[in-house]
């Protein structure tokens, strides 16, 4: 299993390897955050800025890490998310992400099928 730290709500999956997977999202606070990554975690958080401010928001050293992710089952993404979608191509600089409202999901990533709904 592997924690991923990821700045958008995606899911990046590679279905080539597994036919199909389901994902568990849970909006969570900081504290939760925090306590997911004390294990460990693997940053893609792929502008300098951002990690930055989630290395000062986490009390944890997030790295500038660009790299591509493929989730398997059993591992898990913990997403910041920006509420505000940006202009395409703006990237911000630390001063104005912390102006910027955001919240954090965790997606957990299962291979077998969702709970039967009754």
């Amino acid at each position: 299993m592997t924690v991923y730290l990821l700045n958008s709500l995606i899911i990046p999956a590679d279905l080539s390897k597994q036919t199909s997977v389901w994902v568990r999202m849970k909006k969570v606070n900081i504290d939760e955050v925090r306590q997911l990554l004390s294990q460990g975690f693997t940053s893609a958080i792929g502008h300098e800025s951002t990690s930055i401010l989630l290395t000062e928001l986490l009390g944890v050293k997030v790295p500038f890490n660009r790299i591509a992710v493929s989730v398997k089952p059993g591992d898990i993404i913990v997403h910041f998310v920006l509420k505000t979608r940006l202009p395409e191509g703006k990237v911000l600089d630390l001063q104005e992400l912390q102006n910027l409202e955001y919240y954090f999901v965790v997606s957990e990533i299962h291979s077998d099928a969702p709970p039967q709904r009754g």
